[in-house]
């Protein structure tokens, strides 16, 4: 059995051989008798290795790039606080680089080549040298060319400097890839081609039989002419399909069965990643409820659910609880469910849950493009009760106990919605929409998708975790309102796969987005497309604004569900130029990517100083009345629970007979 302190800390630098040509760092290998043999301890510094080598799944082999020799690559760990340097050895003939996705790092070594750096070329190396200001669960990455495709990545887990706030007796990363041995630059050419060209679940006559039955002959009739008008299909959901994709967790397939082993009554951290080039994961453990605890390596308050959806680069922890013995199967379903791949927690070695049969193929509704103009028409905002969702009372979300204290520019609290553009009091700026061949289509009425667990969960038996469900465990750390609010639209060609921001390809831009340091702004983004994209910024961190008042989620990757407009704040505190794109390899590769300046801006940046110190000195002001208060409320509870002292009974008549003695 392996203790919270004996935990991952294995094999960072050594690996396993599971196969003629596959190795497995030690964090990633199946819970057995011999799963202690290796140790990566929380470190400062790190030798890291690129290189090209041969590669085994299901009796296959290929090519893989990947570091230190395992795919997926060796744990880092750090502590919050420390000073750490990474050596970096391209022994490719081709650059490559390290995207160390989330933390907060100087710009230049962010490892975005063209962007911050120019990358490491070819046979050479290069030293990275950060501070970690931040704790939780986070992955790193390559960003360059498809090498992520292939098997450059790796997790990441910063402990923090104090106290953890989430207790648990032990944890597992649980590294969620999708993996072709089709190389990625054949999958791409192909896309360019026939965008469609790994979607094998199109609707047959069967599923036009049955919705006839249930909608009747007219109806259905009249949908298929209006898909068939637009030269869409329902069932495009995603690029790349279990057609060619293995799934993988921790390197593993299915097959495989990867065991994770826990001790019945203990709390069990898992720290699920969604490192895939491609797939978004719906993931569940029938029979065993989850508590979220973190999002995108951030603490939120605890959340209980039964199954979420993870978008490529998001990562959740969650804890578990198991009472019993098991298995319980821990099941990662593509999102249009062409595939999935399960792993076995149990508190025996070689146990095998039992695998879930895949559910029914989803369709897109009109909903989807953006033509549902029914119940939810408008740009409806905190609905954190749907499906029965029950939130914890978040009383103090919404005014946090400042009556008669004033917060400076607290507007944040009171528009932390999305329909801004008609009450804002701060200027919005529309993009200028390109409308050339890039789009070919723009939808009707974006709306306010937070409130929806994702596409093929609406109707499933249990509970589903949503955005807006999502509260950040510490108060937001920058009270302000936004200064201006910049739109942007996800824009598309599905036909010739060309995808873009505002129309705009990332070949084609003129300009980057510009803010300035001290600023505060407000980020709409709004998806054209019918299909979801996770858009992630590099550098910072934002307050997702779903109805959370100052306790709104600050992510760094947000799911962009198809026909949906959504907004986020973020503060320009980190001068340089930043990557934002999709995180969908290929999307990004097709144009889907912008950059984000941040210019300095002393004056700008002293504002900000001095508007946070007020903030926080009314917080503290505010923090001891509440003290007060309660050592009050305490002190009169404490007296009203005290006993009067008993008083000596009045001496009666008797009494002074015999001088008051008995």
């Amino acid at each position: 059995m392996i203790s919270r302190r004996r935990f991952l800390n294995y094999g960072s630098g050594t690996a396993l051989a599971l196969g003629a040509g596959q190795f497995l760092p030690g964090w990633a290998q199946s819970a057995g008798h011999d799963h202690h043999s290796m140790q990566a301890n929380v470190a400062k510094s790190f030798d890291l290795t690129v290189d090209e080598f041969p590669i085994t799944l299901g009796g296959r082999q290929g090519r893989a790039i990947g570091v230190n020799g395992t795919v997926p690559g060796p744990l880092i760990r750090f502590r919050e606080g420390d000073d750490v340097t990474i050596h970096v050895d391209n022994r490719l003939d081709v650059d490559t680089s390290i995207h160390w996705h989330g933390l907060l790092v100087p710009f230049h070594m962010d490892g975005v080549p063209g962007v911050s750096f120019p990358g490491i070329r070819g046979r050479d190396s290069f030293t990275y040298k950060f501070s970690v200001p931040q704790s939780g669960t986070y992955w790193y990455h390559s960003h360059s060319g498809f090498q992520e495709q292939i098997g450059h990545f790796g997790p990441i887990i910063i402990d923090p400097k104090g106290k953890d706030p989430v207790a648990y007796d032990r944890e597992y990363v649980m590294l969620l890839s999708d993996w072709s041995f089709e190389s990625p630059e054949r999958i791409f050419s192909k896309l360019k081609k026939v965008s469609h060209t790994y979607n094998f679940q199109e609707r047959t006559v069967p599923d036009f039989l049955e919705d006839m039955g249930e909608n009747g002959l007219s109806e259905t009739l009249s949908d298929r002419a209006m898909w068939g008008d637009m030269r869409m299909s329902p069932r495009d959901i995603s690029d790349v399909t279990g057609a060619t994709y293995q799934y993988l967790i921790n390197g593993h397939t299915t097959s495989d069965n990867w065991n994770g082993l826990f001790e019945p009554g203990e709390r069990v951290r898992l720290r699920v990643i969604n490192a895939s080039a491609m797939t978004i994961f719906n993931v569940r453990i029938p029979g065993l409820p989850m508590t979220v605890v973190q999002s995108d390596g951030l603490n939120v308050q605890p959340l209980e659910t039964d199954e979420f959806q993870i978008g490529v680069a998001e990562t959740y922890d969650v804890i578990v609880e198991p009472k019993g013995t098991g298995p319980y199967a821990f099941v990662a379903e593509s999102i249009d469910r062409s595939g999935q791949v399960v792993a076995t927690l149990s508190d025996r070695a070689g146990a095998r849950a039992s695998e879930p049969e895949m559910r029914p193929v989803p369709t897109l509704t009109m909903r989807d493009m953006g033509m549902d103009h029914g119940s939810h028409g408008g740009m409806d905002m905190d609905h954190s009760g749907h499906s029965g969702h029950a939130m914890p009372a978040m009383a103090s979300d919404d005014h946090s106990g400042h009556s008669g204290h004033a917060m400076p520019a607290m507007a944040s609290d009171d528009h932390s919605g999305h329909s801004m553009a008609q009450t804002a009091d701060w200027p919005v700026e529309k993009p200028h929409l390109e409308t050339g061949p890039g789009v070919a289509n723009i939808n009707m009425m974006p709306l306010s998708r937070l409130d929806e667990p994702g596409l093929g969960l609406e109707d499933v038996p249990h509970r589903v975790m949503t955005y807006s469900q999502l509260r950040s465990l510490e108060r937001n750390p920058d009270p302000r309102a936004p200064d201006r609010e910049i739109e942007i639209h996800l824009t598309s060609n599905m036909e010739r796969y060309m995808w873009s921001f505002d129309g705009v390809r990332f070949s084609e831009v003129k300009a980057p987005l510009t803010f300035r340091e001290g600023e505060r702004v407000r980020v709409t983004l709004v998806n054209n497309t019918m299909m979801t994209h996770p858009i992630h910024l590099h550098g910072m961190f934002f307050e997702l604004n779903n109805g959370g008042g100052m306790h709104r989620p600050r992510k760094h990757t947000v799911n962009v569900k198809p026909a949906e407009k959504l907004s986020f704040d973020v503060s320009a505190d980190h001068v340089g130029d930043w990557a934002f794109h999709c995180h969908l390899l290929y999307h990004m590769a097709a144009g889907m990517m912008q950059v984000v300046s941040i210019l300095p801006d002393a004056a700008g940046a002293a504002r900000r100083d001095k508007v946070l110190e007020q903030s926080d000195h009314q917080m503290d002001h505010s923090q001891h009345k509440m003290d007060h208060s309660k050592h009050q409320m305490d002190h009169s509870a404490h007296e009203m629970k005290t006993p009067p002292a008993e008083e000596a009974p009045m001496p009666s008549h008797e009494d002074h007979k015999h001088g008051g003695r008995p």
